[in-house]
Order: C-alpha cells, then sequence, then structure tokens
C-alpha cells in the first residue's frame, strides 16, 4: 500500500549483503513501477532500471539524451514501490567528475541503493553495439573516484561499467577493472563479454563483486544462473527482458484488435482485472476509506 516501508539505508544494507553472501543475486529490470511489484512479489532480492529502458520509454534511443532529472525521478518512482533495493544505470554520470558526484547525491535522494557509471564517451551507445568509444583510464577513474568522494552513506553502492573489452580486448578490460577498484568502485560491470571464460578473467583481475548483463539479443550469449556463479559471478541482470515482453505483447493485442475488430482473442493472455487489483494492493487502501473497495470485481477470470 501506498510506498515501501524499507529506507534506502535499509535497502542499501542488504544490497551489500547479498553481494557478501558467496549466492549470486538475479536482478530482472523493472520497466515501471507496477513491474517493480511484480519482482518483488515473485521472489527475486532486487531491482535493476536500465537507462535503455528508460530511454526507449521516453520514445528515445540510448544514446545518452536522457537528463539526470529523468533518471532520478523515474528511477525514484520505481524504487519507492518495493521493499527491494534498486540499482540504477547513471550512464556516464552526466557529465564531468562535479556532474557525477551531484548525480550520485540525487540518486541517494531518490532512494536508489546503487548506481553504476560507465566509461564510454557521449554520445554513448548500447553496450551491445559495435562502433563503441571510451574514455581514457585517468578520465573513467575520475568519474569514479568523484562518485564515491559524493555519497553521503557509504552502503550506497558505486559500480564502475566498463565496455573497453569491445574496443581494445579482455587485457585491457582487466586492467581497466583493476584501476576503477582502486579509483574506488565497489564492484565491476564488465559488458559485453564473449563467454565464460572473459567473465573469469574478470573475476581473476579484482577482489570486488562482478555482474554480468545477460539481455537478450547482445554480445553474450545468455548464461544460466548456474554457469555464471560458476566463473564467479555475483549479481546478474536481464535489463530490457520485460520491456520487450512487454512490448511484444502489446503489438500482438494491436494487431489482433486491427485484423478482428476485437481484443478477444488475446483476453487470454492478459493479467486479469482482478490480479491487476491485487498487485497493486486495492483493497488494502480501505484502511483511509472503505468508500474505495466496497464492490465485487466483476468476472474474477477477467
Amino acid at each position: 500500500m501506498l510506498y515501501s516501508k524499507t529506507t534506502p539505508e535499509q535497502k542499501r544494507l542488504a544490497l551489500r549483503g547479498m553481494l557478501a553472501s558467496g549466492t549470486i543475486q538475479q536482478f530482472p529490470g523493472a520497466f515501471n513501477p507496477l513491474s517493480a511489484r511484480l519482482i518483488e512479489e515473485k521472489g527475486f532480492p532486487g531491482v535493476y532500471i536500465s537507462g535503455a529502458v528508460l530511454a526507449n520509454d521516453l520514445g528515445l534511443p540510448d544514446i545518452g539524451l536522457t537528463t539526470l532529472t529523468e533518471v532520478a525521478t523515474r528511477a525514484g518512482q520505481i524504487a519507492r514501490m518495493t521493499e527491494l533495493p534498486c540499482l540504477v544505470d547513471a550512464d556516464t554520470g552526466f557529465g564531468e567528475p562535479m556532474n557525477v558526484a551531484r548525480t550520485i547525491q540525487e540518486l541517494e535522494n531518490a532512494g536508489l541503493a546503487g548506481c553504476h557509471i560507465e566509461d564510454q564517451f557521449n554520445p554513448k551507445r548500447c553496450g551491445h553495439l559495435d562502433g563503441k568509444n571510451v574514455v581514457d583510464t585517468d578520465t573513467a577513474a575520475k568519474r569514479i573516484r568523484a562518485a564515491a568522494d559524493a555519497r553521503r552513506d557509504p552502503n550506497f553502492l558505486i559500480m564502475a561499467r566498463t565496455d573497453i573489452r569491445a574496443v581494445d580486448g579482455i587485457k585491457a578490460a582487466q586492467e581497466r577493472a583493476r584501476a576503477l577498484v582502486e579509483a574506488g568502485a565497489d564492484a565491476i560491470f564488465p559488458e559485453a563479454m564473449k563467454d565464460l571464460s572473459e567473465f573469469q578473467a574478470i573475476r581473476d583481475a579484482v577482489d570486488v563483486p562482478i555482474l554480468a548483463n545477460m539481455t537478450e539479443f547482445g554480445k553474450s550469449d545468455l548464461f544460466t544462473v548456474e554457469q555464471l556463479q560458476g566463473v564467479g559471478v555475483n549479481i546478474v541482470i536481464y535489463p530490457v527482458t520485460l520491456l520487450r515482453i512487454a512490448m511484444g505483447a502489446a503489438e500482438r493485442t494491436l494487431e489482433t484488435i486491427k485484423a478482428t475488430g476485437t481484443q478477444e482473442a488475446q483476453v487470454e493472455n492478459m493479467l486479469t482485472r482482478a490480479r491487476l487489483y491485487d498487485l497493486v494492493d486495492y483493497e488494502a487502501y480501505n484502511h483511509f476509506d472503505t468508500s474505495v473497495f466496497n464492490f465485487q470485481i466483476p468476472g474474477l477470470s477477467r
């Protein structure tokens, strides 16, 4: 009902505990606040908020067009609807080191448990596309150092993402990961790894938690959680999965309506009215006003 009871500070502690547990953590990507609640209900330990999803939801490509205000606002709306810790994609930090510092404090204020900051140039692009450009090690380290210096809650997780593997290879990715940890990164996100051996190479290079991105249609195969844990991965994200599924269903339903003049053939695939009301906890709002939920839901199967 309304927003989560777990404080941001408690969520950050929970995330730290997960990453130290020795068990890999699965964070599906939420594309709106209600999907975050569904992720929680299905028993996942945390929520990922993708920068690509936030951009795509606005009808924009993932090339750095979103602003700090847009990302912090939407990520905050998602985070406050779940008891789970939320990790958000902060792109390149939205500017120079001073901007990165402000980014961290805005995301803290919005209730996030942590974020990752990458080493691409602006305009950036999706990590699983060709033609990426990365900044030099000194610039990348300055971003992470600014982030670490700016946070007020020491448990706010600062993760460094590096895209250098696609540009200069896995050895360069190992070196970059070590430099980013030295600059203050609490965890490393090595983007677009080719195979499990490359995740293992990053694991061998650093002692902090590492993240695997299991995005569809990308550079990495869709490894199982058991395979990833076997090479030392601590957290796996599924950033765009729910958005892609939802938009695919929406497209099929629109095509059905256009072709047949009714949505009837797609009704069986929908979230029912009763299930939707349950997910938003409709009945609980009677605590404030008994006129809110004083009806029978017509057709519980619908």
